[in-house]
């Protein structure tokens, strides 16, 4: 071991304490990070060994060869095949069995009389195969569904409903339909697909409820017999199909639906975790360079004799180098164990509040546990080399000063470089979201001003804590100056410190402005768009809910209240080639319901062959009234439309309309997603909605809300999205903290002998404690600030980058109330931060504080 190493080692013994924060940091970020890809990796391996003992019976799979996958989608619409082609399937030698599986959606009606799931995952329903070999689900109790309106539904949606065998209640098809559970089915050994509900009904019944007509069927699921690969059977079965439709493995089939769960899901889930990994990380990398920083400050001398004593820079350089990697590595392995534990911790914490996963051990891949610890080091390494590079430069002579504090200021090139830095990023920033809208010259922009508020930290800090802490004087007297001048000792110092907290608080704010102007936004465009009195709707996103029965819409507009009642249903259809979501309803009812802005054209002329669309549509598409498009559909059958009608607003009304007599030969199973109802002029709302939920509640009991309460619960998801996000800061806020408590502990060492001699004046312990509070109170306040002006400046840019990248208008909304609850917490953690280091400084013995060197 070199010279320069024992010296290391030697100093990290003798000042464990100094780099307890430092350790605590880099643990923490490392821990995050190692968490979620473990969690990634074990989801993924749990997900597919899921799907593949489910479907370890069946051997093969055939269906439509062609889907319609409309923007934003990742499964496409599939044309139905032909029941009739079973027996052509069963006659192909190596064939075992086959048998139609048909699925569509189908929501159950707990107890309670709320509907279970739809909260993002699919409800489904279909036939119960009854080939066990070939049916996903196993039965677990009770027996199959025999006759009309038995079913056997999954156990974990018989847990969540609160339903048991020999119960009667209510299935959305969208149509309701009275069923009668007589058994409760597991998945691949688990009580259901995560929260994904499950439906089995007996083969007539799910043709009449999710089919357009009998004999038709999802796919065809089929068994190999003995001695025959999955592949061999494909190959076999392929020459007897006809055009259009194909066979797959059934190896094949189930990783595309563990790759359908990676993709709508698990990508997303982990990708939300590292973006938030990263975050703290950042966050540790200022609190690491802050502490690294101090206690270079703090051994000037002591690094000045080593010089004098004959050491190189580089050797002194090496030491510091090497006690950061001691750090590092120690740190980031503990950190890696650490992240295994919160993987463990997250899927046990899923399941208990409501979100199942698939049972299976932890998967410990060699990138999850080799990435997070080169990240660890990199960044503990990297935040302490300019410190490491300044020790080295320390000169012999330094050895003779008295004192080693810090009191580096900011430089005349800083303030230039910062000011250029934040020029740039205002016009890189406002080419992006008004000039040419691109949402990567906004992202540039964004990270040049995040590195321009870095850069102009410490010429900011002497200013901000000189106007922050100028009401202490007077408020608290002798004491409260103390603080302040303290805080504006070293300028780089406070900016630092302050600088991680800004970080946390920014993102904070960022995502609190954006989820503002996201409700902001879901108002305008139902206050803009709706002209209705009450909307009717199911509470789903995303692939959830069954939807709403096309019935409900003319059983409402028989009301004697209703004037006007108008459904709207989804298609999908190629338009020209590429797959596009089609608006099936009335559009004369639409018109008179919905604002449509200006319209050319007729929308009451559109017929079976008619099309109506937005003016961003017609214009990208060089179309104009009279023109004509050819849609291809699900089923296979391709006609030409001629456009009718243009209309300038798309938000809730869609791109294209149809009319339902023009969707229903190609529809399979029909549902609206949205009843807007006009009541009569005269008709009270709170008189008019309750006529409406008596007719609903014959429909399912969907939710009957006003135009305002359907604004709200539109943008509910937010809320849930925010309550997530603040959690996950809550990680990158509390390495902040730790690297201000960390920065005042070092900073009360190196004024030992001064806290000695204010002591030795007259300064009790409470005075003493109160000037190292607000000492920490002031470097909060200044970093909170900091944080709330760019996470205010970030969300406007990304609601303004948003609305020019989509045709959607964005509303951008500064939310006060709640942007004043994140500084006050900003400010209280501040003062929580500082509590540790006054308690230290208060117990300081006086006479040996004032012997101190």
């Amino acid at each position: 071991m070199n010279a320069s190493a024992r010296l290391s080692l030697s100093s990290l013994r003798a000042h464990k304490r100094r780099f307890a924060g430092t350790f605590l940091a880099v643990f923490l970020g490392v821990a995050f990070l190692a968490g979620t890809l473990v969690m990634g990796d074990t989801l993924r391996a749990n997900f597919d060994t899921m799907f593949g003992d489910a479907t370890s019976g069946t051997d093969a799979v055939v269906r439509s060869a062609d889907a319609i996958t409309t923007p934003g989608e990742s499964e496409g619409v599939r044309q139905p095949v032909n029941t009739a082609l079973v027996k052509s399937v069963e006659h192909v030698p190596g064939v075992a069995a086959a048998a139609p599986s048909i699925q569509g959606a189908g929501q159950l009606v707990g107890a309670n009389g709320e509907a279970i799931g739809g909260k993002g995952p699919p409800t489904l329903a279909g036939n119960w195969i009854t080939d066990p070999k070939l049916n996903p689900y196993r039965l677990a109790e009770g027996r199959t569904p025999a006759r009309p309106g038995e079913v056997v539904i999954n156990r974990g949606a018989a847990d969540k409903g609160h339903l048991k065998i020999g119960d009667t209640t209510t299935l959305r098809t969208p149509d309701p339909v009275k069923v009668t559970i007589v058994g409760l089915a597991t998945f691949g050994g688990e009580d259901g697909m995560a929260q994904v509900t499950f439906t089995g009904m007996t083969q007539a019944d799910a043709e009449k409820c999710l089919t357009a007509k009998p004999g038709e069927a999802s796919s065809i699921s089929v068994r190999a017999g003995p001695g025959i690969s999955q592949t061999q059977l494909v190959d076999r079965l392929t020459p007897i199909l006809p055009k259009g439709v194909q066979a797959i493995t059934g190896q094949q089939s189930a990783r595309e639906n563990t790759d359908m769960i990676a993709s709508q899901f698990l990508t997303i889930f982990t990708t939300f975790l590292l973006v938030f990994s990263g975050i703290a990380l950042l966050v540790a990398t200022f609190s690491i360079h802050n502490t690294f920083a101090i206690v270079i400050a703090q051994r000037t001398r002591e690094n000045a004799l080593l010089r004098a004593l004959g050491a190189s820079r580089r050797q002194v350089t090496s030491a510091t180098v090497t006690e950061a990697s001691v750090v590092a590595v120690a740190a980031s392995a503990a950190g890696l164990a650490g992240g295994i534990g919160i993987a463990a911790g997250l899927k046990a914490l899923f399941p208990a509040i409501g979100f199942p996963f698939p049972d299976g051990d932890l998967v410990i891949t060699t990138l999850s546990m080799v990435l997070p610890l080169a990240v660890g080091v990199i960044v503990c390494l990297g935040s302490a080399l300019m410190p490491a590079v300044r020790a080295g430069r320390t000169a012999p002579l330094a050895a003779l000063r008295e004192t080693a504090v810090d009191q580096s200021g900011a430089s005349r090139v800083r303030a230039v470089t910062g000011m250029a830095l934040a020029l740039l990023a205002v016009s890189v920033t406002l080419t992006g979201v008004l000039i040419s809208p691109s949402l990567l010259l906004a992202g540039v922009g964004a990270v040049l001003a995040l590195a321009a508020f870095v850069v102009l930290g410490p010429v900011a800090s002497s200013t901000a804590v000189r106007v922050l802490g100028s009401p202490l004087d007077r408020l608290r007297g002798v004491t409260g100056g103390l603080a302040r001048r303290n805080a504006l000792r070293s300028p780089r110092r406070t900016a630092a410190t302050a600088g991680a907290l800004m970080i946390g608080v920014a993102v904070v704010s960022l995502f609190t402005v954006f989820g503002a102007s996201l409700k902001a936004t879901m108002d305008q465009t139902v206050s803009r768009s709706f002209a209705g009195d009450v909307a009717v709707s199911t509470p789903s996103f995303g692939a959830g809910g069954s939807g709403l029965s096309p019935e409900l819409a003319g059983a409402i507009g028989k009301l004697p209240e209703a004037d006007t009642a108008v459904g709207l249903g989804r298609g999908v259809a190629e338009v020209d080639g590429k797959g596009r979501a089609l608006t099936v309803t009335d559009p004369t009812a639409l018109a008179r319901t919905f604002d449509l802005g200006t319209v050319q054209g007729s929308l009451r002329s559109l017929g079976t062959d008619g099309i109506a669309i937005t003016r961003t549509e017609a214009d990208r598409q060089h179309l104009t009234t009279g023109s004509t498009a050819q849609l291809a559909f699900a089923d296979g059958k391709k006609k030409t439309f001629t456009v009718r009608a243009i209309y300038g607003r798309s938000e809730l009304a869609g791109d294209y309309v149809i009319t339902r007599a023009a969707w229903s030969p190609h529809r399979t199973q029909d549902s609206d997603t949205l009843v807007a109802v006009s009541f009569k002029e005269g008709v009270s709302t709170a008189k008019g909605k309750a006529a409406v939920e008596s007719i609903a509640a014959h429909y399912g009991n969907p939710q009957v809300q006003t135009r305002h309460e359907y604004a709200q619960s539109s943008a509910g998801g937010i809320d849930m999205m925010l309550t997530l996000v603040y959690a996950l800061l809550a990680l990158a806020v509390l390495i902040a903290l730790l690297g201000i408590a960390n920065t005042l502990t070092l900073a009360i060492h190196e004024r030992t002998r001064e806290l000695g001699l204010l002591r030795a004046v007259g300064q009790t312990r409470s005075q003493l404690r109160a000037m190292v509070r607000w000492e920490s109170v002031l470097v909060a306040a200044f970093g909170t600030l900091g944080g709330l002006a760019l996470g205010a400046f970030l969300g406007w840019v990304l609601v303004k980058a948003s609305d020019g990248a989509s045709d959607s208008a964005f509303a951008f909304a500064l939310p006060p109330v709640q942007l004043v609850v994140v500084a006050l917490v900003g400010v209280t953690a501040g003062a929580l931060a500082g509590l540790r280091p006054a308690r230290r400084a208060a117990r300081l013995d006086v006479l040996r504080a004032i012997a101190t060197e």
